[in-house]
This record gives structure tokens, sequence and C-alpha cells, in this order.
């Protein structure tokens, strides 16, 4: 099935490769772990890799967006992006040009530098394969061998945000009777709440792991975590952060917002005697946050992994 390999054939066919064993790699490749920690003279390395393969308008920024993401749930500064673009032949040198100012510019917001990386044509793809590394340096260690029994799980954002932002771009026809134009445009203006830096620099000080939900949304992070540390989540549903709109669209197209890519939503695994200060901070900051559950030992919860968003846009 297309899309992010499901986590028991990532363990079998990917993670079980993992190349020579150093002591400078803290954190590598696993379930839940979406950057890696590398030990420097100067500190932990951060570096993390992904593509952008949903998003037909705003890809480049949605590029910088979702690798500045992972870097920042390590507790680092994004600070260095290569970026590898392979671009149908068909398309040109002008989407390449597009493509590469929309990434300079949001970098250049963020106080990013493009490092480097590789571009060229083809006649091998019918689509563009736009994929980035982001780099930046922490001295956190946040990985999910940390959590604990009793740790609290808080969230920012709201689920599906980035994939309803999609949708509005690229399948407005979708949300016809749904929505009015309004109402439309604050879901286009969604694109521009993708980031979670400025949450993780705060909660970067309280937390033992931090995980943004990108494809499999809220739901496929949950499992990843879960996955991971070996307890039991214990969800509080009432309490997981969902717009209107976004419910209203779920029950009119028959999907589960849970598992729409999120993007812009920010999961922070939080010990118990730390998690009101940190709520306080945030609200302080004007960054809303809900406690949406807890970790306990007992049989683990079932979730889907499943993103929604491709059944949708194919519709």
């Amino acid at each position: 099935m297309p899309g992010k390999l499901q986590p028991d054939i990532l363990k079998q066919k990917v993670l079980n490769y993992t190349g020579a064993l150093r002591e400078d790699l803290l954190i590598g490749g696993g379930i839940g772990e979406d950057a890696a920690l590398i030990k420097i003279p100067e500190g932990i390395l951060v570096a993390a890799s992904d593509p952008v393969t949903g998003a037909g308008k705003n890809a480049g920024s949605l590029l910088v967006h979702i690798n500045a993401n992972d870097v920042a749930c390590k507790g680092a500064n994004p600070a260095w992006l290569v970026v590898t673009l392979i671009i149908p032949d068909k398309l040109g040198e002008k989407f390449i040009e597009d493509i590469m100012r929309e990434i300079h510019e949001t970098c250049a917001r963020m106080n990013i530098a493009i490092a480097g990386g590789h571009t060229e044509l083809t006649n091998k793809y019918d689509e563009p394969v736009i994929s980035g590394t982001m780099l930046g340096l922490t001295r956190y260690e946040l990985n999910t061998k940390k959590i604990c029994e009793g740790d609290f799980i808080l969230a920012t954002g709201h689920v599906g945000l980035e994939g309803m932002s999609i949708i509005a771009d690229d399948r407005e026809d979708l949300f016809t009777g749904i929505f009015t134009q309004d109402e439309l445009d604050v879901i286009r203006s969604w694109k521009n709440d993708l980031s979670v830096i400025e949450p993780a620099k705060i909660l970067r000080e309280f937390s033992r792991y931090m995980h943004d939900p990108t494809e499999g949304g809220l739901n496929g992070a949950l499992y990843e975590i879960q996955e991971a540390c070996n307890l039991r989540l214990e969800l509080d549903d009432k309490n997981i952060p969902i717009s209107n709109l976004t419910w209203r669209a779920s029950v009119k197209l028959n999907f589960n917002p849970r598992n729409l890519i999120s993007s812009g939503m920010l999961i922070a695994v939080i010990p118990p005697d730390k998690v009101l200060h940190a709520q306080a901070i945030l609200r302080k900051n004007n960054i809303h946050s809900s406690i949406i559950g807890k970790f306990v030992k007992g049989k683990k919860i079932s979730l889907s992994t499943n993103e929604e968003l491709w059944g949708i846009l194919k519709r």
C-alpha cells in the first residue's frame, strides 16, 4: 500500500540494517524517533530528513517546516537545510526556481541556511521528488527511552490542520457545500500554523520526549510512541484538540480526523511534577495546550496508523 511504511514492516525491512555501530550515534533511526542525535565536540547534532509527497501548492514551505519541526522536537534550533530536487523535465527549470525561491524565503524567515543538496531534471518520474535534511545543535537528549509510567501527554495545535489546508488548496471541490468561503479561507490559513518551533523551545526544558504528528496523524504518532516506550496510553478523548471545521469535514467526507496528517501539532511527554508549570508558560506565550492522556502499565490500546489524506485526494 502506498505511503509511509507500517511500523512492523519498518522494523523488519529497514531498521534491521543500521550500518556500523558508533558510540557517537546516541539515537538513530527507530519507531517514534524522527531525528538522530549525534555526539560532537560542540554538543549534540540533530539530523532529520523528510520528503514532501502529498502537497501540490506550498510544497517548498512545507518541506522546510516538516524538517524543522523534527529537529525542534529534539530540542534543537533548526540551522542548516540540505535540499534534494528530482524534477520531471516536463515541469522544467521554472518549477525548480519557483520552489527554490519558496524554500529560500521560508528559510530566511526562520534563520535557516540552505547548505547544499542535489538538483536534477529527469524523464523517469511523472511527479517531483522533493526532500530535505535539516540539521541543528542541542544540549538535550529527548527520546522515547526516557518515557516513564505516570508521565502526561501534552498537545498543542489541533488534529488534521495540515491535511485540511492541503485539501482546501488542492481539492477545494471536496469541501463544496460543507464550508462558506470565509471558512475555507480560515482552513487555508492553517498552512501558516505548521511550525512547532515556538512551543518546542518552551517545552524542551520540561519534556522527556517531543513529537510532531505527520503522516498517520495523531493516532499514528501515538501508536509509534506507545510501541517505542512499551507502556499503555490512557487517552482523554474529550481533551484532544480538534477544530469544529475539521470535525464537520470528517463527518461529511467520512474520515477519521485523528489519522489526518497534522504538522503544526506538537506532542510532549512531561513528568507529572512539571506539567502545570509547562502549561503556565505556554499560556503566557499565548499558546493553548491540552493534557490528552498519560502513560500507565497494561495492555497497549489499538490505534490505526493509516493516513487519511491520500484516499481523500483520490476521490
